[in-house]
């Protein structure tokens, strides 16, 4: 074992003694085993970028270097080199920090013996520098099996585990009897005839079936000729095989040609890379793998490192490979593959082929996540698109959007609205009145209720949204992340969604992503943030009519809190009490006719003699105010009125609707009314909306 350094000092100076060449190196812990494999262009620039830690560098780097105690090198002549070396010593050590597939060794490959001199053709799953062709891996068992079933139909390859030209039985085995041979083992077939033979094998697993499924038609007709009716009946069979194979699966490229489509599909600590090999045009089959310990590394290095261990070592692989975004280490792999030409095409059909990858990459990667308990039911393509677009690291399933909303400063609410795997779910919606903040102040608002949720749903234990998303601009993304925060999850994915211009604010871009005007993300984004309006603002026009009708009542000689309730419960603003006749009043407990007509009268009496200024309802966005966004604010839940009914017309989506109701310039309620039930978790009562 090499001589670990006994401090930090001897790793730096370990490290100030590498040259400045292409190479590998190997991080190690105190016991010598290899947690870490990289590349170089430049190694010492390289490793000694590993010493000097910030608040930027990944949590996942920190914690590798915190058990390093050892460093070794390989240097080699090119970067290329350098490329295979650390895919093949990532193989060998299967080092705990780095990206590993899961399952490697559990996919079987199709062997075809060719150094033999009368090849074999049978099933394995380990591959070996020995000559042999390997094909595969078939992460479909079932396609597999299929395809030696087609083999052996086709073709008489020996089953035998003899070798030939040094050993051989003395007399032909059941399968000559039967037909299944032709028993080269005794003579009975030329090694030229056999050869003949294997070439075709090798045509039909190379994906090559239309010149085999020429061939086969020929010895049909032939043996149909020489009254061979058995032989051509297998063959015709066979070809039945052969043709459903042929026919492409779901795609075919006009231009036809061979290509190897990748597919992409991550989820937080996992990954799925698809692969769908077309050849002569037609979409042929599916591979697969997944992908392990991909956390806090770009989707490029995951893709490069896949590509970079699978693909130099891979047998069956087309001259073009089209993959769905750029790569770290792109060029050094197309040197390491000679005639390997790799596209990332933008638009047209070869674009269409990779948007089938990736549907089948996440599909598979759903299937594991369901398998494994991960995840309750699949994410729909939209939300994988918003990752994609977004850069995001997690799927995200759950996505929140808040909005705030008030009336020329007053009533000020807001609401939370959940959504799950693109869907509303209204368990989950959340409204909340704003206590601690005075007038028109929407970034602390917006810091309040954030705070107050996030807190709320940890101290409950409940599961927190995978995004949040927050109605409005900068300013309110800002408040938004102050909160978060202060609760602990200044991690937590994060963006806004701006009314002008629709664009999407993250942290750390000074400019906002613009996605397109068709994008089905775009589309899911604007249905939460309208939602999120429509919510809000059913609420805060709950709480102004309720206070309307109150301060109307509180003058009423008789008229007391129950009664006052009563009045609000069935009426709903005070315009429609005025509307009302005494009989209808009288219906309510403790009123009689006599005493609904002096209501009436006292209502007449105290109506205004001019109309009020309408209150608006305005919808909180970065154009609403001018307050400092870094105002710290703290607050308890708030609640929200059972009566939804004066508000159960409005539009989705409607901003800065005007209200019928008048405010009145007194107290917002009675001093001797029962307070309201408080608590964040209030279900909505507005009826159910249209997305």
């Amino acid at each position: 074992m090499a001589t670990l350094p006994e401090s930090p000092d001897a790793l730096a100076l370990k490290v100030a003694q590498l040259p400045e060449s292409p190479g590998v190196y190997l991080w190690k812990d105190a016991e010598g085993t290899v947690l870490y494999v990289g590349k170089a262009k430049r190694l010492r620039a390289r490793v000694r970028s590993y010493l000097s830690s910030d608040a930027t560098t990944p949590s996942k780097t920190r914690r590798l270097m915190l058990a390093v105690r050892d460093l070794d090198t390989i240097v080699v002549a090119t970067e290329s080199e350098a490329l295979v070396l650390e895919a093949n010593l990532i193989k060998e050590h299967k080092p705990r920090y780095n990206i590993l597939l899961r399952d490697d060794k559990s996919y079987p490959f199709i062997k075809v013996t060719a150094q033999e001199p009368f090849p074999r053709v049978f099933v394995t799953r380990r591959v070996l520098d020995d000559g042999a062709r390997y094909f595969g891996p078939y992460t479909d068992v079932g396609a597999m099996r299929h395809a030696l079933n087609v083999v052996k139909r086709l073709y008489t390859v020996r089953s035998c585990s003899w070798d030939l030209m040094r050993e051989a039985p003395e007399r032909a085995c059941l399968d000559w009897h039967i037909g299944r041979c032709k028993a080269p083992c005794v003579g009975l077939q030329t090694q030229a005839d056999y050869g003949a033979m294997i070439a075709e094998v090798l045509l039909f697993l190379d994906g090559r079936t239309g010149d085999v499924v020429r061939l086969v038609r020929e010895r049909m007709l032939q043996a149909s000729e020489a009254l061979d009716f058995e032989r051509a009946a297998e063959l015709r069979d066979a070809l039945k095989h052969l043709d459903k194979m042929e026919e492409p699966v779901a795609i075919a490229a006009t231009d036809g040609g061979d290509r190897d489509v990748i597919g992409y599909a991550r989820d937080g600590d996992d990954a799925c890379v698809a692969v769908l090999r077309i050849r002569d045009g037609k979409l042929l089959a599916r591979d697969h793998r997944l992908l392990a310990n991909v956390e806090d590394e770009a989707d490029g290095d995951v893709l490069g490192a896949y590509l970079a261990g699978a693909w130099p070592a891979a047998e069956e692989r087309a001259s073009e490979l089209l993959v769905p975004f750029e790569f770290a280490d792109r060029e050094l792999l197309q040197a390491a593959v000679p005639g390997l030409r790799i596209l990332a095409p933008q638009r047209g059909s070869k674009r269409e082929m990779l948007e089938l990858a990736d549907r089948n990459a996440r599909h598979l990667l759903e299937e594991f996540k369901l398998a494994a308990d991960e995840a309750d039911e699949r994410a729909a393509d939209p939300v994988y698109e918003l990752q994609r677009e977004l850069g995001l690291q997690t799927v995200p399933r759950a996505i929140t959007c808040f909005d705030i909303s008030h009336a020329q400063g007053t009533d000020t609410v807001a609401s939370a609205v959940w959504f799950e795997n693109g869907r509303p779910r209204r368990s989950e919606y959340r409204k909340f009145k704003v206590k601690t903040v005075e007038g028109i102040d929407d970034f602390a608002s917006m810091r309040e209720v954030v705070g107050r949720y996030v807190a709320r749903r940890q101290e409950e234990g409940r599961p927190l949204p995978d995004l949040i998303l927050i109605d409005g601009g900068k300013g309110q993304l800002g408040a938004a992340h102050d909160a978060l925060v202060s609760a602990g999850l200044g991690a937590m994915p994060l963006i806004s969604l701006a009314k002008r211009d629709e664009l999407v604010f993250m942290l750390g871009r000074a400019e906002g992503v613009q996605l397109s005007r068709r994008s089905r993300a775009l589309r899911m984004l604007q249905q939460a943030r309208d939602e999120a309006h429509r919510f809000a603002i059913t609420f805060q026009r709950q709480q102004r009519t309720k206070r309307t009708v109150t301060s109307a009542l509180l003058d009423i000689p008789g008229i007391g809190p129950t009664k006052r309730r009563s009045l609000l419960h069935k009426f709903g603003s005070i315009d429609a009490v005025r509307a009302a006749t005494p009989e209808a009043i009288a219906e309510l407990p403790g009123f009689s006719v006599a005493g609904a007509r002096r209501l009436l009268e006292a209502l007449a009496a105290s109506a205004p003699t001019r109309a009020d200024g309408p209150a608006q309802a305005m919808h909180a966005d970065a154009t609403t105010t001018g307050v400092d966004a870094q105002a710290v604010v703290a607050a308890d839940p708030g609640a929200s009125s059972p009566d939804a009914s004066a508000s159960a017309a409005t539009p989705a989506g409607r901003r800065d609707a005007p209200s019928a109701a008048t405010v009145p310039p007194r107290d917002l309620l009675a001093p001797d009314a029962p307070p309201l039930a408080t608590g964040d978790a209030a279900p909505p009562a507005s009826p159910r909306p249209t997305p």
